[in-house]
């Protein structure tokens, strides 16, 4: 099952521009549809999708729609509710996996300035993903943005454990020790960002940010090799990496010839050679895309580790 990331952002993208990927990456064979309350796109995903129930051209059970809780309503009695929004956006029953998008509550201070709230546990959040798990709202429950420290804890402290941590992964920034952590105690991993997201300074510069040095996967030499060996782009080759590795990997466009070809790495296999010259690119977390530097106080909180 190939995933699709709808996550552009409703003010920095047209909705119909949005909907001609969904309908793009539903035509190409994508079964998973990964959003969050915070991309401002449910109503879109939900309208698409319903277009192609209603068509009998797909299934409600042929289709796994991941959602998450937003880090602005991570409060323990905000949980249902917050669900309750996302699945009438979606025009859903129910989702397939419902996340926890951050771990840390993000509040603004007596200055208007982003922070995280000092006195909301992340645990007590979980506690009640299980209660709306036990309710039948979502078939699956799970975290996004976990460190190694965060799961040892979660782990300590749940009833349900976290089906999935969702987590930025790329062939700079390879995560081993996490995903070690996460595949001893069954938790699946979904790779955000897998492809670098080059775009990523096209949003900071569009919020008044500085741009940010971000390594160039797609023109990185020994990904264009393999490549070239495989007759396949490097953003290919970068996601069957993962794909072998067992890593769910959602990458993010809204061009529909890059849907398609994103899809396209079924038909091939790396060798034990290609597999460990991509390992060889790891420079661990200094190559992290997403640092989370739009929220200017965040890094204040004692929980803050990006």
């Amino acid at each position: 099952m190939m995933n699709f990331l709808a996550n552009e952002l409703a003010e920095n993208s047209k909705d119909d521009s949005l909907e001609t990927a969904l309908h793009e990456a539903l035509e190409a064979g994508y079964r998973h549809i990964d959003t969050a309350a915070v991309y401002q796109n449910e109503e879109v995903v939900g309208r698409v999708l319903k277009e192609w129930f209603d068509a009998d051209k797909l299934a409600r059970e042929d289709i796994f729609v991941t959602t998450k809780l937003s880090p602005f309503t991570m409060y323990p009695n905000k949980v249902e509710d917050s669900l309750e929004e996302s699945l009438t956006k979606l025009q859903l029953d129910y989702v397939d996996l419902y996340l926890i998008h951050f771990p840390i509550t993000i509040t603004s201070d007596e200055s208007g300035e982003y922070c995280g709230h000092p006195n909301i546990d992340y645990v007590d959040v979980w506690k009640k993903m299980e209660e709306v798990y036990s309710a039948g709202k979502v078939r699956a429950i799970g975290v996004s943005n976990f460190s190694v420290k965060k799961i040892n804890r979660l782990l300590k402290n749940c009833r349900i454990k976290p089906a999935n941590n969702q987590i930025e992964i790329h062939v700079y920034m390879q995560q081993k020790e996490l995903i070690d952590l996460c595949t001893k105690h069954g938790i699946t991993i979904t790779a955000y960002s897998p492809l670098g997201s080059r775009g990523y300074n096209s949003y900071l510069e569009g919020i008044g940010q500085q741009a940010k040095e971000i390594r160039d996967i797609l023109n990185d030499h020994t990904m264009q090799a393999i490549a070239k060996k495989h007759s396949k782009t490097p953003a290919q080759i970068a996601l069957r990496f993962l794909l072998q590795l067992g890593i769910a990997a959602i990458p993010k466009s809204t061009t529909p010839s890059r849907v398609r070809e994103n899809i396209d790495i079924f038909d091939f296999s790396l060798d034990e050679k290609d597999m460990n010259k991509i390992r060889a690119l790891d420079v661990g977390p200094q190559a992290r895309v997403c640092e989370f530097e739009v929220f200017a106080k965040l890094n204040e909180h004692p929980e803050f580790e990006f």
